[in-house]
């Protein structure tokens, strides 16, 4: 188990993360990792399982067996290719992105049709489906990859990037309060007590808390208690206007 431990912390460092956001992504309580490392103690084997699925860029047989890369390969045919490298991920993202722009239609002033983008003052009558946001001169768009959401924001600071840049807009679907489900490391916007934030969520220290993390390792993680959130949004898509 020893050598399975020192992999765990191997995968984090590579990820840029603590032991502690480690066992948070993984869903896991507070020391479950740490204490075995410190201690040299065995871990569950449904952890192994957590983060096999979690960090699927890793080497199940690297992991478990000490067979092979860290890193996966992609297979084609009998040929086997390293996965694609960072520059090479961010060119077809950036290509997706110019794809998913060249489809978005501006509708015609006054329009109710599409997809409204809210102004940052009208957030709260987004999240809370109060027409009101409506008396604000908010463009319309008609955007077919995102028919399921509900509004569009636009990003702003520099607490998300390389994910999100400031000026990018953020389609987003409106989650009930009633019913809270969170896909832990989806990104969110988080109507608080301190304004609408746009994180990821992952899990807390205990039920009534949720770890907000940025993807700028500049922000350190922060807990949430539940009872401050308001409104809850799911980040269905990206849209850069180049």
């Amino acid at each position: 188990m020893g050598n399975i431990l020192t992999k765990i912390q191997q995968i984090a460092s590579n990820e840029g993360i603590t032991i502690g956001a480690f066992e948070r992504s993984i869903g896991a309580s507070k020391g479950v990792l740490s204490r075995a490392i410190t201690n040299g103690t065995d871990i569950q084997a449904k952890w192994l399982e957590k983060i096999v699925e979690n960090y699927p860029r890793y080497s199940a047989s690297w992991l478990l067996a000490g067979e092979g890369p860290m890193l996966k390969t992609s297979t084609s045919g009998a040929d086997e290719a390293p996965c694609p490298d960072e520059k090479e991920r961010k060119t077809k993202k950036s290509e997706k992105n110019s794809e998913c722009s060249s489809r978005i239609q501006k509708l015609p002033e006054g329009s109710i049709e599409g997809i409204p983008l809210i102004p940052t003052s009208a957030m709260a009558g987004a999240f809370t489906s109060d027409i009101s946001f409506m008396k604000y001169e908010c463009e319309h768009y008609f955007i077919p990859d995102f028919k399921g959401a509900d509004f569009l924001i636009r990003v702003k600071g520099d607490s998300m990037q390389p994910t999100y840049y400031s000026g990018d807009l953020v389609a987003c679907q409106k989650i009930p309060m009633n019913d809270i489900f969170f896909q832990w490391n989806k990104t969110y916007v988080l109507d608080t007590n301190q304004g609408a934030i746009i994180k990821r969520v992952l899990p807390g220290k205990d039920n009534d808390h949720i770890c907000i993390v940025s993807d700028n390792e500049k922000y350190p993680p922060f807990e949430l208690e539940k009872s401050y959130l308001h409104a809850i949004a799911l980040v269905r898509g990206i849209i850069r206007l180049e």
